[in-house]
């Protein structure tokens, strides 16, 4: 039995999601080899190969794969596929783009954002927003699964795996990469950050997000949104957390004018700590809050940002 991660990188920098896949991967068993293919990513597989658990970097240095589109990259997993029994990503942009190109070449059923490794075979992932947890058993030859990385805990750094070359180059005639434009932030980007502060219709308009961002920078927090707030046009899509935006799972989640509607607490029930501040003492919110706060944001945020 073996494993290949497919890992993520931006900039040359390996993503933080790829050690949670690969503790998925250490769940499963065997040897854990990790993929990294762009354009000039000597860095990334030196970064990979510190990661405990993995035995070895397989690097595919080329610029066919330099954006991680997702025909070089399924085309290039699907020739290395007869090695391994199980592929993994993380259920990211960039794993939800690839490996379903991969399990749809290889005539294999996917098996989506795992939280949990039973056995080699068998796997729990959440469905119906979270409210339950499916196990599912697959009996195909090669497992191919997305991670939801909030279910793992990241492997340490303290690795020494070889590194190896990658030599098949494949050919992509089917999509051409024009351009991609990335919010700019200097704060913690939402899906890693350890605290997270998330504004809801409850804050009234964007102007409003304002007197988050006070707390925000005292507290080194990424700042997200209800699906209401980005509906109603106060925020970008991109701060957007829940079933259909980011799952989060920080150290300390801090709910503002938040009612807490499931598709919402799909998104960020899996915090370690949660703070409600909401004037609703019976918003839903307060059901799944350690800490709970009724009151009207607009005196409580200055109240709190004063005192931290």
């Amino acid at each position: 039995m073996s494993v290949l991660v497919l890992a993520e990188h931006h900039d040359g920098v390996l993503v933080g999601a790829t050690a949670h896949v690969v503790a998925a991967a250490k769940a499963i068993g065997g040897d854990i080899d990790v993929l990294v293919a762009g354009e000039n990513v000597g860095a990334v597989a030196e970064a990979a190969a510190k990661l405990d658990g993995v035995s070895k970097v397989r690097v595919a240095d080329n610029g066919v794969y330099a954006h991680q589109l997702a025909e070089p990259l399924g085309a290039l997993l699907v020739e290395l596929a007869g090695d391994y029994s199980h592929v993994l990503a993380a259920a990211s942009t960039t794993g939800k783009n690839v490996l379903p190109r991969v399990a749809a070449l290889k005539d294999v059923s996917q098996i989506s954002e795992i939280v949990e490794v039973v056995d080699a075979d068998t796997f729990k992932r959440p469905i119906y927003a979270g409210n339950a947890i499916a196990t599912v058993k697959s009996a195909d030859s090669l497992k191919v699964i997305t991670v939801r990385s909030t279910g793992f805990d990241a492997v340490g750094e303290s690795g020494n795996a070889a590194i190896e070359s990658v030599d098949t180059i494949v050919e992509n005639s089917q999509s051409t990469f024009l351009k991609q434009e990335l919010a700019q932030s200097d704060r913690p980007e939402l899906a890693a950050a350890k605290v997270v502060i998330s504004g809801g219709r409850g804050m009234g308009s964007g102007e409003n997000f304002t007197l988050l961002e006070g707390i925000a920078d005292k507290l080194g927090a990424a700042i997200g949104a209800s699906r209401a707030a980005v509906d109603a046009g106060f925020v970008p899509n991109d701060m957007q957390v829940g079933q259909t935006g980011k799952i989060v799972a920080p150290e300390l989640y801090i709910a503002v004018g938040i009612s807490g509607a499931i598709q919402h607490l799909a998104g960020m029930k899996d915090a370690k700590v949660i703070v409600a501040i909401n004037k609703d003492e019976e918003a839903p919110i307060f059901q799944v809050a350690d800490y709970g706060l009724v009151g009207d944001l607009f005196e409580l945020l200055p109240e709190l940002e004063s005192k931290l």
